[in-house]
C-alpha cells in the first residue's frame, strides 16, 4: 500500500537519478498526489475488497449481529455522495457496501432507452457501471485528502488524519443478471466486471434469454447442472484474474418460478437431474392416450406425461416450490458459491428462517444476501403481519379492517406503531433467526430521484417559485453540512487548483479566488447548533 512517506522516498530517490531534467518535480507534490489515488487499477480495487467481505462474513459467522449493508446506486456520483454520506454519520465505512442492481442498469443506462428488467440492455453497461461508481469513490478520496493537505499547509495538526484514512471505496455486489448467455459468456462479462472492480458477482438460475425481473411473473428456471457450469465461469474468472476470494453470490428464483425450459438428462437414480425431474408435473398416462410427439418419461415404474405449456415450457408441481429452494440453495453452496440470495414474494422473517434453516441442516454456516425490496409494499405487509400477530394473542382488533390497513387513516394508531417498530428491527431480527449476513435496498435511489423532482417541481413551478429550490434543498444541504453545496468543490475544482499549482506554478490559471462564488458557502452561520465546516 503506498503511503505518504513510501511515495515521497520513491520519488527522490528516481529524482536523484535523473539529476537535472526533473528539477522541477517535487518529491512532495507526487507523493501527495500518489496517496490521493490508491487504487491504481480495479483489480487493486476487486482485490482490497474483496479481502474485506471475506473478514465481513468470518465477523457474522462469529456474532450475527455483525450484518452488513448497502444501497442500490446507478450513477457514479449517487454511489459516492453515499458512501461521503456515511462517512459523516456513520464515521466509518464498516460493513458498508454498494450494489448494483441489474433492473436499474436496463431502466436507466441502456442505450436504447428505458428497459424492463429482462436482460436486454447491453452487457457492457454492467462494467461501464462499475468503472464509474469506483472513478467517483476514489475521487471522494482525492477531494478530501486534498482538503486535508491544504489544512496541513495552513499549519492545522492533521498529519494523524492523513495517515490514517478511511477510503470511500467499499465492495460493490454487481448483478451479472442469469449471464448474458451461455457459461463462456458468462465467464467474458465477469472478467470485465472483475476489472473494474467488482469483488462480488451475483447470479441468478433463471434461463438467461427468458430472464424476468425477480418481482415479476413467468419466471423460467434452469436445470442444476447448467447453473453449475456459471457458478464455475466466475470462479474461473477471479482465478484468472488474480482474485482469489472473489465472492460468489447464488441467487434462486425458485419460489417464486414455475417453469423450466429443459428436461435435464439423469444418469442415475437420485442424482441433481432426477431430483428436479422430480418436481416436474406430470399425468400417468397410458399408450393409447399417448399423442404423437408427446414427451414421456417414467416415475415410479408409470408412464407419465409432463404438462406442458403452448410455448413448450414445462410446468413444475404446485407447492413445489419451498423444497425447490432449498435444493437450489444446498446445491450452489456444494458448488462454489459463498452467499445465497433468495427471492420472496414478501418480507417475513419466519417465511425467511423457514428456508434458510432448512438449509443450514446440511451447510451449517450458509448465509444470506437479501433484497429488502421496494417492490413489496412494507407498510402493508407489516400492518397485516403486526394485526395477525394481535390476533393470534387475542388483543381486540375491531378497530382495524385488515384489508383496508395502508389507509392513512391508521397512521398513528398503536397497530401502525406496532408495524413501523417491526419494520425497524426487520433487519436486525432476519440476520439473527434467519442467517441475512447482507441487506440490501435494490432501487432506493431509483426512488428518492423520482419522489424528490416530484416534490420541487411542485413548488417551483408552483407558487413557491425559487423558495421551493432554496428551502427544501440549498438552505437543507447547509445546514446540514451536505458536501455538495459547493458543486465547484465536489466535482474536483480545487483539486485541480492545486495540481494545475504543481504543474505549472505561479503561471497556474485558477479557479478559486475572491470572485469564485463558492466562497459564499464559507460563511459559518450563528446558530445554537454546530454548523459544518463546508470547506473541510
Amino acid at each position: 500500500m503506498t503511503t505518504y512517506n513510501s511515495a515521497l522516498d520513491t520519488v527522490r530517490t528516481l529524482k536523484a537519478k535523473h539529476g537535472n531534467t526533473w528539477a522541477t518535480i517535487k518529491p512532495e507534490n507526487a507523493a501527495r498526489i500518489a496517496v490521493q489515488n490508491r487504487f491504481k487499477t480495479g483489480l487493486d480495487i476487486a482485490k482490497y475488497t474483496a479481502s474485506i467481505m471475506r473478514k465481513d462474513m468470518a465477523a457474522y459467522d462469529a456474532n450475527s449481529v455483525n450484518y452488513t449493508q448497502s444501497l442500490g446506486c446507478w450513477h457514479g456520483f449517487v454511489a459516492q455522495q453515499k458512501m461521503i454520506a456515511v462517512k459523516k454519520h456513520k464515521g466509518t465505512t464498516d460493513k458498508t457496501y454498494l450494489y448494483l442492481s441489474g433492473w436499474m442498469v436496463a431502466a436507466l443506462r441502456s442505450e436504447l432507452g428505458p428497459l424492463p428488467d429482462q436482460s436486454m440492455h447491453e452487457k457492457t453497461s454492467v462494467p461501464k457501471l462499475i468503472e464509474e461508481i469506483y472513478t467517483f469513490l476514489r475521487q471522494a478520496d482525492a477531494v478530501e485528502l486534498n482538503d486535508l493537505f491544504r489544512r496541513l499547509d495552513a499549519g492545522e495538526d492533521v498529519q494523524a488524519e492523513i495517515d490514517n484514512f478511511e477510503t470511500h471505496v467499499v465492495p460493490i455486489i454487481a448483478d451479472i443478471d442469469a449471464g448474458f448467455g451461455n457459461e463462456e459468456a458468462t465467464y467474458l462479462l465477469a472478467k470485465k466486471m472483475i476489472e473494474a472492480g467488482a469483488c462480488a458477482l451475483q447470479i441468478e438460475n433463471q434461463v438467461s434469454d427468458a430472464k424476468q425481473c425477480g418481482h415479476q411473473d413467468g419466471k423460467v428456471t434452469v436445470p442444476h447442472e447448467d447453473f453449475i457450469a456459471k457458478l464455475n465461469a466466475l470462479r474461473y474468472a477471479f482465478l484468472e484474474l488474480g482474485v482469489d476470494e472473489g465472492v460468489i453470490v447464488a441467487r434462486t428464483d425458485s419460489e417464486g418460478a414455475g417453469l423450466t425450459q429443459k428436461l435435464p438428462v439423469s444418469q442415475e437414480e437420485g442424482d441433481l437431474a432426477s431430483q428436479y425431474m422430480d418436481f416436474v408435473d406430470a399425468e400417468e398416462v397410458s399408450m393409447e392416450e399417448v399423442n404423437e410427439n408427446d414427451v414421456l418419461f417414467k416415475r415410479n415404474g408409470k408412464l407419465v406425461r409432463p404438462v406442458r405449456l403452448p410455448n413448450g415450457l414445462y410446468k413444475f408441481k404446485d407447492g413445489s416450490n419451498i423444497d425447490r429452494v432449498v435444493l437450489d440453495c444446498v446445491t450452489s453452496l456444494q458448488n462454489g458459491a459463498d452467499l445465497l440470495w433468495i427471492e420472496t414474494p414478501t418480507p417475513n422473517v419466519k417465511q425467511i428462517a423457514h428456508m434458510v434453516n432448512r438449509v443450514k441442516e446440511q451447510v451449517p454456516n450458509a448465509k444470506l444476501v437479501y433484497n429488502n425490496s421496494p417492490s413489496f409494499n412494507w407498510t402493508i405487509n407489516f400492518r397485516q403481519q403486526a394485526f395477525d400477530l394481535m390476533v393470534e394473542q387475542g388483543e381486540d382488533t375491531s378497530a382495524y379492517n385488515r384489508a383496508e390497513l395502508m389507509d392513512a387513516k391508521y397512521d398513528g394508531t398503536e397497530l401502525s406503531k406496532r408495524a413501523d417498530e417491526m419494520i425497524r428491527l426487520f433487519q436486525a431480527e432476519a440476520s439473527r433467526d434467519a442467517g441475512v449476513f447482507h441487506h440490501l435496498i435494490t432501487l432506493p435511489t431509483y426512488h428518492t430521484t423520482a419522489l424528490h423532482m416530484n416534490d420541487l417541481v411542485e413548488g417551483y413551478f408552483g407558487d413557491e417559485g425559487m423558495l421551493a429550490y432554496v428551502d427544501s434543498v440549498q438552505r437543507q444541504e447547509i445546514r446540514k453540512g451536505v458536501s455538495c453545496v459547493k458543486h465547484q468543490r465536489m466535482a474536483g475544482s480545487d483539486l485541480g487548483d492545486d495540481h494545475k499549482t504543481f504543474f505549472a506554478g505561479e503561471k497556474a490559471l485558477k479557479a478559486g479566488g475572491e470572485k469564485n462564488t463558492s466562497n459564499q458557502f464559507e460563511i459559518k452561520a450563528t446558530t445554537e447548533e454546530p454548523v459544518m465546516a463546508l470547506d473541510k
